[in-house]
């Protein structure tokens, strides 16, 4: 199987988002159009999530989004925060990359740091097509 990212730029994803959140860090799951690996996930935390299913629908959410707010008065589109009741999930995604972050609770400028430092990673990736 093919490798999906370096293992440096896996490390510093993960290290970043550890970093910014400390123990509020529940995972970190890189993914493209057509794979995803599971980078980091909290020892206390089941192994069990529909992964496939939940980056599938997130690339979808990623282009619907984009699409729909391209024209907008608020500006480009950068990231979205999704708030459930066990936690809160993280998307950057870039054309053809993303990384999906899920913690507990956190102060929005915190969500805005990693994801400008995750959109710079994704964009200097040298593993993308």
């Amino acid at each position: 199987m093919a490798q999906l990212l370096s293992d440096d730029l896996a490390d510093q994803i993960v290290t970043t988002a550890r970093t910014a959140t400390g123990d509020s860090l529940r995972s970190v799951t890189y993914f493209s159009r057509s794979d995803f690996e599971q980078l980091y996930l909290r020892e206390d935390l089941e192994r069990d999530a529909d992964l496939n299913t939940f980056v599938g629908h997130e690339w979808r959410g990623f282009r619907d989004t984009r699409n729909a707010y391209q024209s907008s008065e608020l500006g480009e589109y950068k990231f979205t925060v999704r708030a459930f009741t066990n936690g809160y999930l993280l998307r950057v995604t870039g054309e053809r990359s993303g990384v999906l972050i899920t913690t507990d609770g956190l102060q929005m400028q915190s969500y805005e740091e990693i994801a400008d430092a995750l959109e710079k990673m994704l964009d200097e990736d040298p593993t993308r097509d």
